[in-house]
């Protein structure tokens, strides 16, 4: 028996155990974010200062993946951007608990930590994509992934209810940021086991398994990749009217950050109460991405229409002053985000030429990401007048649905033209 053979994994039990990280990880960080808003207003911020930190949180999570993806391409070292990008998390995230007991010096504290999680999440999400790939492989990539995600979501649950009953026995934020500690140090000992067990995940995509898996797709991408220089394969015209209307769509999704700060600002819902609203809000995240993705397979592009107009109605209703209005406001929010994460990444792929998926997914983040930064702006200086900011997210939100109607039709045709 060989050393490689003797530490080896099933591939099954490295994309379980990736799942399991990615739980103990989103404890920490989703944990963090149900209640970043509260915390920044207690240490002072006003509601323009939170949208501008938590959109711009989201900016640098999103459009650094252009540095970050191909960085880790180019040194090949996908587990250390991992591992530094999921440290990053499991430090900045617990230590917002000394925010509050710094002084006039908590407001920078806290937003150098968030800024600190978000920019973990750049750093680790291209390189443990690749990694994750490589074992899924072997299973069926469709049900390795999702089995991964269905966990992860399962973490953005357990956080948020985790903080919200330390709140409930404290009566403070800092202990639920305390807390946080301990999931993020099973997390990292997870993945240093995981590493060590598995050093090159690569073994697996040479199983009999990952060929069949592939099948379908290996003849056609081997070709391309024999015949075509992805770095000359021009992306289609259909793909920018696209982007922008990512952009738009999230000049739309107000941060939960703002609106966490909104409900505890207006004492519409009690302190305790804010985690388990975004824990809804997950967990019709999850159902809208399973339930669009199913959808989408079925029905194609079209499926997709209907998001501009629903962003649409997040400003007005999250930031109402009715707790019942606001309760929907931010599950339309969750539906929202949770096709954002998934179903609207497969158009991409429908989209672009396999050649250039790397570079479209990049592309893609960063207007994601520009699109979030700009509505935190927006959103929180126009925080006390939201009639206004009503009307010019429906200004963004028509220009979206107008070039999304543009994009699907366009695919239409194509699809027409050639085999899906």
């Amino acid at each position: 028996m060989t050393p490689d053979t003797r530490w080896r994994w099933s591939p099954w039990r490295v994309v379980v155990s990736f799942g399991f990280l990615s739980l103990f990880v989103d404890v920490v960080s989703d944990g963090g974010q149900s209640i970043a808003g509260p915390l920044l207003g207690q240490l002072g911020a006003t509601a323009l200062m939170i949208g501008i930190i938590t959109g711009a949180g989201e900016a640098i999570a999103q459009g650094f993946r252009l540095v970050t993806g191909p960085w880790s391409d180019r040194r090949r070292r996908y587990w250390d951007f991992t591992l530094v990008g999921y440290v990053l998390t499991i430090v900045c995230v617990p230590l917002l608990a000394i925010s509050p007991s710094v002084g006039a010096s908590g407001l920078v504290v806290a937003t150098v930590l968030i800024f600190g999680d978000r920019f973990g999440k750049a750093v680790r999400s291209p390189a443990k994509t690749v990694l994750l790939a490589d074992a899924a492989g072997a299973v069926g990539r469709g049900r390795g992934f999702a089995v991964h995600k269905s966990l992860d979501m399962a973490g953005s649950l357990l956080g948020p209810l985790l903080v919200a009953g330390v709140i409930a026995l404290t009566g403070v934020l800092w202990p639920a940021y305390a807390v946080l500690a301990i999931p993020g140090t099973v997390a990292i000992l997870l993945l240093l086991l995981i590493r060590r067990r598995v050093p090159n995940l690569r073994i697996y995509s040479h199983t009999s398994r990952a060929k069949k898996t592939d099948s379908i797709e290996t003849d056609s991408i081997d070709t391309d990749a024999a015949e075509t220089d992805g770095s000359r394969v021009r992306l289609p015209r259909t793909f920018y009217p696209f982007a922008v209307t990512a952009f738009t769509t999230n000049v739309g999704l107000v941060t939960f950050g703002l609106i966490s700060f909104h409900l505890t600002d207006t004492g519409l819902l009690s302190l305790p109460a804010v985690p388990l609203l975004y824990a809804g809000a997950m967990a019709v995240a999850a159902a809208g991405a399973l339930g669009s993705g199913y959808l989408f397979d079925r029905l194609g592009s079209n499926v997709l229409l209907p998001m501009p107009v629903l962003v649409a109605f997040i400003p007005g209703l999250a930031l109402s002053n009715q707790l019942a209005a606001v309760i929907v406001g931010t599950l339309i929010w969750g539906a929202a985000t949770g096709v954002q994460e998934s179903t609207v990444k497969a158009l991409v792929a429908d989209l672009v030429p396999y050649a250039r998926r790397g570079a479209a997914y990049g592309i893609f983040a960063a207007f994601e990401g520009a699109g979030a930064l700009v509505g935190g702006i927006l959103a929180g200086a126009l925080y006390s007048q939201v009639p206004v900011l009503i009307v010019v997210v429906a200004v963004f939100e028509a220009i979206g649905l107008a070039l999304l109607i543009f994009t699907v039709r366009a695919q239409r045709r194509v699809d027409g033209q050639s085999p899906r």
